[in-house]
């Protein structure tokens, strides 16, 4: 699946804390029927062939509604379930690396915090970068901030689509306007609440002020 620019506006990370009795998958499948256009599976306590297997109820709901589907972190669990991409941080395997192995086809974002960390992004194949957090989050204790200033800075030093993540909020999301970026990543914004449905709308409406 090639990567569209359109399909970056509300980007969903799971966090399977928010379950709460809930499936993954059912609380996926409703995000995307409230507008989600994008989604990455972050779960930490599982890799590789593990993670792999845990993929597949989720991809398949992906698959079924045209939304692309990437893998946090790890590109083997990526390549053995056949994802649509990874998406990789500072701290993980390296884009080049990534893009190495699962070829050019396939989709790999990449988190920055740096005008420099972006442009070494995009120049060793990140189709897109996600920059934050751009407000404080509980949902990534260890997350640095990223000042309005250097979001914007990023922006305009790459070509490739931006977006932003931690903290953000459909009430937050219009800060946000005029720094470049063409969407926003979420995790409890949508996953921590009763209905995930409802608030995909929400953030769906909010960012299209980007």
């Amino acid at each position: 699946m090639r990567l569209d620019k359109k399909s970056l506006l509300v980007y969903l990370v799971t966090d399977s804390r928010w379950l709460e009795g809930r499936s993954l998958e059912s609380q996926v499948e409703q995000a995307i029927e409230g507008g989600v256009s994008f989604v990455q599976l972050r779960q930490k306590d599982k890799s590789g062939a593990e993670l792999a297997d845990f993929a597949k109820n989720t991809q398949e709901v992906c698959r079924r509604h045209g939304v692309p589907f990437v893998i946090n972190d790890d590109v083997d669990a990526a390549f053995l379930c056949g994802s649509d991409g990874v998406h990789v941080g500072q701290s993980d395997r390296c884009v080049a690396d990534a893009r190495a192995i699962l070829g050019d086809s396939k989709i790999i974002g990449a988190s920055v915090q740096t005008v420099e960390q972006a442009i070494e992004a995009q120049r060793d194949g990140a189709d897109y970068l996600g920059v934050g957090a751009v407000f404080a989050t509980g949902s990534k204790s260890d997350a640095d901030s990223v000042d309005r200033e250097t979001l914007t800075e990023i922006c305009r030093s790459v070509t490739i689509p931006v977006i932003a993540i931690g903290g953000i909020t459909a009430e937050n999301i219009s800060e946000l306007k005029g720094s470049g970026i063409c969407g926003v990543a979420v995790i409890s914004a949508i996953l921590a609440q009763r209905n995930p449905r409802e608030a995909s709308m929400r953030l769906c409406r909010a960012a299209a002020c980007l």
